[in-house]
């Protein structure tokens, strides 16, 4: 397949837009002896187009064909396209999209290109013109999709799905708009293998997020790192109207993070600028006063479509089931392209979220009464002072300058700047136990902490195709540079203050004690590392993946007291610690493919013991084996893993028992051992039928055999689909889902007899309509545990799920 760059230009009267070319013929088009797609394929093709205006129209179709298709951006200006659905060929296709509109498409090697059906006065055909343009094969926005052609998280090399010896899942643009996933942590709830363990508000430090039974703690935007390892749950509150898709690596991560859980790794990737003019904007209500208002619009910023530009905002307010929990979200974003020379990228953005919630709790109320007996709560009841409150703040801005070279190489580098400012006001009645009779007995803790963790990073690497005893191999260097810096003031913690009658308090007291500074706070953590990636082909069906990261880290916490002057500084730092990769990709067919993967773990850790002091890093092996297949023309992925972890120092959190600076206590295993397995299956079944169906199973034990990390659930099963009806008026889509979840336990063994608190295995059914009023109009509903199922989200607090639940939203898209 020849390789051009996406970014070409031609004078004006010449330039051409890139449509796209699909994932899925693309990826077959790669595989050695395959053919390359033509421009008019024989066979016919099913395709399934919503009218809509033109360029949005052959976007789509080529997405779905897998081959390019070109045009001049100011031909397509003010165009409409009819629907289109059934089996056909391409270039019928075509020919009814272009239906009436003076245009023509003409093949053009393996690309079309779209140039007007004859001059202005009726004359000969004008010359056509030529591009042969390579998409962005990842992108989700516009396929429709559940599932994308290729990610770079795991390797950066640029592989599909299949051709990647890890597990991986992506929650597309498509995904989201159906199932009305807003926040990161809804979309956590749908990612195959993904859980969390919640015992307080959304995004506070007691939600940690687990995959294969451990923390998540590496996040990435863009595939840049952010390492913010002092408090990581500051990602949660980033909201989903920035980004194209969610990528996550489940697993080991170590190649492309240097550290890391063998938990999973997140990377949010923005949404991009567009050539062609496009936007929506959209108004939502639900359950619980829940008002939502987004606007997003993309278009080139010049004639010569050199320039191009996206802005995106979006505000949210809402109650909650919680008593006295209110919200409130501000968030607006900007992006910018140019290309400063035909193969010469800029690209550079500033995004800014804001997330207020009042009545905010940190954990839920009593579990046991003062007898030793279960409490029985509301799903309603909250824990929080109604002084108590999360106010959080992110500035986001980033540079990237890419050059391609003729010899397919490419050169990147990015620079990030991030601040996270918060200040949280904790008051929540979490401890003690209830008199039955009098209620007395529980306690409120109370305390604050805030901060502007500010990070830069610099990440700068190459990749390109390379030739080896006559074969072509690819690969990637790189080098990462990030700092994060927080200066602070530090708060009391803990006060703890009684609550005279928990089942007739409504959070007005105690009243809010003394939150003025007590001391000084700061954070340094920085990483240094750089890393290597080859994938070797020594015949057709076989890859080899090997690579290897090198990384120095090294944090300092500091601590002063106001009163009396005492200060302490703990520094802790790694050099050079060197984490394996290795990878083996067989191509049993081209649609068929297994693997096996290894990679070694190391991660500093910051959780703490009872007595305070930081756990020793965590270290272990990773090992990996599984089949994947893209089926239906690369239009529906398949993934099948099994797995082994082996680790010491894992840290294990103690029910009940919290370290000095009121986090939760852990104690260190060594010895353990994780093994699980996890079947996945995502895209379109059929024509007009999106699915996603994924089920999990993961079993942590320690060297005597005892089962760890019970919070967690050890199974878990996640269906969604949805189906389109063309026929139904202009369109209609319904589509529903199942989350199912095994029990979870935890044992209080601080408390007298190791009471045992269980959460039995649920299940919670979602639904969803969207219909299509007019080509440009739609309304959407969407509705969350149906049957109302009551459960707690964690085994360790008294801390419910959300109740049935509504949202109906109204999009304009132009």
């Amino acid at each position: 397949m020849p390789s051009v760059s996406p970014f070409t230009q031609r004078p004006f009267r010449q330039r051409l837009l890139p449509i796209a070319c699909a994932a899925a013929l693309g990826t077959l088009a790669m595989l050695p002896g395959a053919h390359a797609q033509t421009a008019a394929p024989a066979t016919p093709q099913s395709f399934s187009l919503p009218a809509q205006p033109l360029g949005q129209a052959l976007n789509a179709l080529a997405r779905q064909s897998g081959v390019a298709i070109s045009a001049d951006a100011a031909l397509l200006e003010n165009r409409n396209a009819p629907a289109l659905e059934g089996a056909t060929s391409l270039r019928e296709a075509l020919q009814r999209l272009l239906t009436g509109s003076g245009l023509l498409a003409v093949p053009s090697g393996s690309a079309w290109t779209i140039r007007p059906a004859a001059n202005s006065d009726g004359g000969a055909m004008l010359a056509p013109l030529t591009v042969t343009a390579q998409a962005d094969r990842s992108t989700s926005e516009g396929s429709g999709s559940y599932t994308t052609g290729s990610m770079q998280t795991a390797t950066r090399l640029p592989l599909s799905i299949r051709e990647t010896p890890q597990s991986v899942s992506v929650i597309t643009r498509q995904r989201m708009e159906d199932q009305g996933l807003t926040q990161l942590p809804e979309i956590i709830q749908q990612v195959a293998g993904l859980s969390m363990s919640q015992s307080g508000n959304q995004g506070s430090d007691s939600t940690p997020i687990y995959s294969r039974g451990f923390t998540v703690e590496n996040y990435q935007v863009d595939g840049v790192g952010h390492l913010n390892s002092n408090y990581a749950a500051i990602f949660q509150s980033n909201d989903m109207v920035l980004y194209d898709r969610v990528e996550v690596v489940r697993g080991a991560t170590g190649l492309m993070n240097g550290i890391g859980t063998p938990s999973a790794t997140i990377n949010l990737i923005r949404k991009k600028p567009t050539s062609e003019f496009q936007g929506y904007v959209k108004a939502e209500t639900g359950s619980w006063d829940r008002s939502r208002v987004e606007a997003d619009v993309s278009s080139s910023l010049n004639k010569a479509g050199t320039l191009r530009g996206r802005g995106v905002i979006a505000w949210q307010d809402n109650d909650s089931y919680i008593d006295r929990l209110a919200e409130n979200k501000k968030i607006v974003s900007g992006i910018i392209e140019a290309d400063l020379s035909p193969n010469t990228l800029l690209t550079t953005g500033l995004s800014w979220q804001q997330h207020r919630a009042r009545g905010h709790s940190r954990g839920g109320l009593p579990l046991f009464n003062s007898d030793g007996t279960r409490t029985s709560w509301q799903r309603s009841d909250s824990a929080a002072a109604t002084w108590a409150y999360s106010e959080r703040e992110n500035l986001a801005a980033f540079a990237s300058l890419e050059h391609r070279f003729a010899n397919d190489w490419k050169l990147k580098g990015t620079y990030s700047y991030d601040r996270s400012k918060f200040d949280e006001q904790l008051g929540y009645a979490a401890g003690g136990n209830p008199d039955k009779t009098t209620g007395a007995g529980v306690s409120l803790y109370a305390g604050r902490w805030s901060g502007p963790p500010t990070q830069h990073s610099l990440d700068v690497y190459a990749s390109g195709p390379f030739t080896l005893f006559e074969r072509k191999h690819d690969l990637v260097f790189g080098a990462t540079v990030a700092r994060t810096k927080q200066d602070a003031e530090s708060y009391h913690l803990w006060y703890v203050l009684p609550v005279s009658n928990i089942y007739t308090w409504n959070g007005a007291s105690p009243s809010q004690p003394d939150t003025s500074p007590k001391g000084d706070f700061n954070y340094k953590e920085k990483t240094n590392s750089a890393y290597v990636t080859a994938r070797f082909k020594p015949f057709d069906p076989l890859s080899l993946i090997v690579g290897a990261r090198a990384t120095s880290w090294e944090d300092e916490t500091y601590n002063r007291s106001y009163a009396t002057g005492v200060s302490s500084n703990v520094k802790r730092e790694w050099s050079n610690q060197v984490t394996p990769y290795a990878g083996l990709v067989f191509d049993l067919s081209p649609q068929w493919s297994v693997y096996a993967s290894y990679t070694d773990i190391f991660k500093p850790q910051s959780s703490r013991d009872a007595s305070g002091n930081y756990l020793d890093p965590l270290l272990g092996k990773a090992y990996e084996l599984g089949s994947k297949a893209e089926l239906l023309n690369g239009r529906l992925n398949f993934a099948g893993a099994i797995y082994q972890i082996e680790q010491d120092n894992l840290a294990v959190a103690i029910p009940g028992v919290l370290a000095p600076d009121g986090s939760q206590a852990y104690r260190p295993a060594n010895g353990t051992k994780t093994r699980g397995f996890e079947l996945e299956i995502g895209g379109e079944l059929a024509r007009n039928w999106q699915a996603s169906a994924a089920f999990a199973r993961n079993l942590s034990q320690d060297a005597g055999g005892n089962l760890l990390n019970t919070n967690v659930p050890q199974n878990t099963l996640k269906l969604f689909s949805s189906y389109r009806m063309p026929w139904v008026g202009n369109g209609l889509t319904v589509g529903g889902g199942v989350r199912w979840q095994s029990r979870t336990w935890s044992d209080f063994t601080s408390m007298s007899g190791s009471p045992r608190v269980t959460q039995e295995a649920y299940s919670l059914v979602d639904l969803m309509a969207r219909y299509e009023i007019t080509q440009q109009l739609s309304a959407a509903f969407n509705a969350y545990n149906v049957f109302d199922k009551t459960y707690q989200t964690s085994s360790s607090a008294a801390y419910y799920g959300e109740p049935r639940n509504f949202r109906l939203n109204l999009t304009y898209r132009f």
